[in-house]
């Protein structure tokens, strides 16, 4: 018996609430500051880069991507795919930019992933979706150096369902050589009984198979030459740390490569608000990791 199902539902709730948990301002506030603060960066990007909107991957009218495309002549470009956050049932693709801003700057493309959220889209629909567009970007664009994948929160927890992906059932195998999982959740279970499930509908059955804590043995098979970096905010819920720890510490247990960043002075949103900012520690650590630093 895990611990979560001896916590009270009030609680669950709670430990599952991230904007109760930020020290800079009320709940509601951080998530409209939130808001504010993707849209201007996705502005500003839009401003600074070449863009391709509303590139379809699939059939659906959800199926869609925008493209952040770098003004330079190197072959070196590296492309990040980044998959938005909001617990599966908010945000989209349009305030998806926002880390492009200095990317771009360094010749690196960046895709903002569109998907159907809930209670348009299922958990199913949504990791096929995010799976089908990334095989999509790597057959549109054959010329990058490295492929790379950054996802926030339930962004997180697709871009982990994307790296444990049995690649056999599709046409290619992305190459994907890094990830940035930030303030992810890798174990859908204790989802089922909170306020975030009313819209999703998930069954147990829906949950542990959509659970990349549950899939690592395909994630070590699919993603073995990835290095996975797993971000935790310090002000994260101590629910949330804990996701991100045993997930952690169950894929470093498969000898794959794997960093766990615990990052000082942030909460659940401005962890990923700040790529905003070429100074930024996850920033920095991105441009490294994709040797533009």
């Amino acid at each position: 018996m895990s611990h979560w199902t001896e916590m009270e539902k009030d609680e669950l709730d709670r430990q599952y609430s991230p904007s109760r948990w930020s020290h800079r301002m009320s709940a509601d506030d951080v998530i409209k500051a939130h808001v504010k603060a993707l849209k201007e960066g996705t502005e500003q990007a839009r401003g600074l880069a070449q863009t391709l909107l509303n590139v379809p991957y699939g059939e659906g009218d959800g199926e869609k991507l925008d493209v952040y495309i770098p003004s330079t002549n190197s072959l070196d470009v590296p492309l990040v795919i980044y998959i938005h956050g909001g617990y599966w049932q908010f945000l989209s693709k349009e305030e998806s930019g926002f880390m492009a801003v200095p990317l771009v700057d360094k010749g690196v493309v960046v895709v903002a992933v569109g998907y159907d959220i809930a209670p348009k889209g299922n958990m199913d629909l949504m990791v096929s979706q995010v799976r089908r567009s990334v095989v999509s970007v790597v057959q549109q664009y054959s010329h990058i150096s490295g492929l790379y994948l950054c996802g926030h929160s339930a962004g997180a927890h697709l871009a982990a369902m994307v790296l444990s992906t049995d690649w056999s059932e599709y046409s290619i195998t992305p190459p994907i050589k890094g990830a940035f999982l930030v303030s992810g959740i890798y174990d859908l279970l204790p989802i089922l009984a909170t306020y975030v499930n009313e819209p999703l509908k998930m069954t147990e059955e829906v949950a542990v198979r959509n659970s990349p804590s549950k899939l690592v043995p395909q994630l070590k098979l699919s993603s073995s030459s990835c290095h996975i970096v797993m971000a935790v905010a310090e002000n994260d819920s101590p629910e949330f740390r804990k996701q991100s720890e045993d997930y952690f510490k169950t894929v470093e247990a498969t000898g794959l490569k794997v960093t766990l960043e615990d990052v000082a002075n942030t909460d659940h949103f401005s962890i990923i608000e700040q790529l905003v900012d070429g100074e930024y520690h996850l920033t920095k650590l991105l441009l490294k990791m994709m040797g533009k630093s």
